[in-house]
């Protein structure tokens, strides 16, 4: 593998390119007073409890089990029961489930759907109920019945993912300055699930940032595999970003003089499976040493430990227990009699209303901020760290 003397310089510097904090109170501030004398999101509504549906699509991912977990310990904190369900991936249960919550007299309902545009009849039969309906990071689609969404500034999370791909290749600085490498680079693109809106946020949002770098020949896709629909992985799964790194690798790479300098990865999981090819294929090492630079998504502990170990590159961390938070907070508003506050009230069009949204921000992780941003914050624990398994 051929060396590149700047991963060591991309790879020391410590300072994370940082969204700007969105701006607002937060989901649970309201302007509207409740009629029965409580305070919206302050709590006071739910001495008297309720039931409260959480459906989230897979427990294939510790990222959804931690949502999961801290949506559900949020909510009995504030005196509410709780039907937390998980669909493994399979939109026919998650449906289901959805309906069993409904027939069991929830209150609210918050979801991390599988495919945004299968839950029509489940949300036509939550508004008849009168039940408020939270949509959770992945938007719900074609539908008029969603109250309210809670998520990241998910363009922003793709220009981050192509930011931190542009900093390994050593195209630009941790800190937006210009770097000193001229490249041309050869790199390859993936996308996330096609019936995940925020797959298309990711992507509009990395391709944005990485087109003027393709447009001069300053980087190159030798598979010229560039639509998203080529590089879209269904449903996020590895073994599928692993046979499509491989299959690349075998039809572009495999034979010539070529070789990839960094692959646009949105996650984790993905991530990992593109390693899993590229070291199958001969690359071998840590990026100091010359392998690929391989972005990510969501600090998942075993990639969180690559990249301590130097292999993957960065990931964005979305700090889950801020949006479990702010999804708790809206919920509580609601049924407290309150409208949860907003903070983007134009982005978030599911192609039937734009949905009142409140947006979080994210960080780059490269391997000398794990600490910072990791540990010391408590999302991950050294030992998990230096193990990459979570306790």
């Amino acid at each position: 593998m051929k060396g590149k003397k700047f991963f060591a310089a991309a790879a020391g510097a410590a300072m994370a390119f940082t969204l700007a904090a969105c701006s607002g109170e937060g989901a649970g501030s309201t302007d509207e007073e409740p009629t029965d004398g409580s305070t919206a999101g302050g709590g006071d509504a739910v001495a008297e409890g309720g039931l409260v549906g959480v459906a989230m699509p897979t427990q294939t991912s510790e990222r959804w089990i931690a949502d999961g977990d801290a949506v559900e310990a949020g909510l009995m904190d504030l005196g509410y029961e709780v039907d937390l369900q998980f669909a493994n991936d399979d939109i026919p249960t998650q449906s289901q489930q959805i309906d069993q919550m409904i027939t069991n007299g929830v209150e609210a309902l918050i979801i991390a759907a599988i495919d945004g545009t299968a839950l029509n009849s489940q949300l036509e039969a939550a508004a008849a109920a009168g039940i408020p309906v939270v949509s959770y990071d992945r938007l719900i689609l074609d539908s008029e019945n969603v109250d309210f969404y809670v998520t990241f500034d998910n363009y922003n999370v793709g220009v981050q993912q192509a930011t931190s791909l542009l900093v390994g290749l050593g195209l630009l600085n941790q800190d937006g300055s210009e770097g000193d490498a001229e490249g041309p680079f050869n790199i390859e693109v993936f996308a996330g699930s096609p019936d995940d809106n925020n797959a298309t946020f990711f992507w509009n949002g990395a391709m944005d940032t990485l087109e003027p770098y393709m447009a001069d020949g300053t980087l190159t896709v030798p598979s010229e595999q560039t639509d998203f629909e080529q590089a879209a992985i269904l449903r996020w799964q590895q073994e599928t970003a692993q046979r499509r790194m491989e299959d690349l690798l075998t039809s572009t790479y495999v034979g010539t003089d070529l070789e990839i300098d960094g692959v646009l990865s949105p996650y984790d999981g993905l991530s990992r499976g593109i390693i899993t090819a590229l070291e199958s294929n001969g690359y071998e090492g840590t990026v100091a040493d010359g392998f690929p630079v391989v972005t990510g998504q969501d600090a998942e502990i075993a990639s969180v430990k690559l990249i301590s170990d130097g292999v993957q590159f960065s990931t964005i961390f979305k700090d889950t227990r801020k949006l479990a938070d702010q999804a708790v907070t809206a919920t509580d508003a609601f049924l407290a009699g309150g409208e949860p506050e907003a903070n983007d009230t134009e982005t978030y069009d599911n192609g039937v209303k734009v949905v009142p949204s409140y947006l979080l921000e994210s960080d780059i992780i490269y391997q000398d901020n794990i600490q910072e941003l990791l540990v010391d914050s408590g999302y991950w624990t050294a030992e998990e760290v230096e193990s990459g398994t979570a306790e």
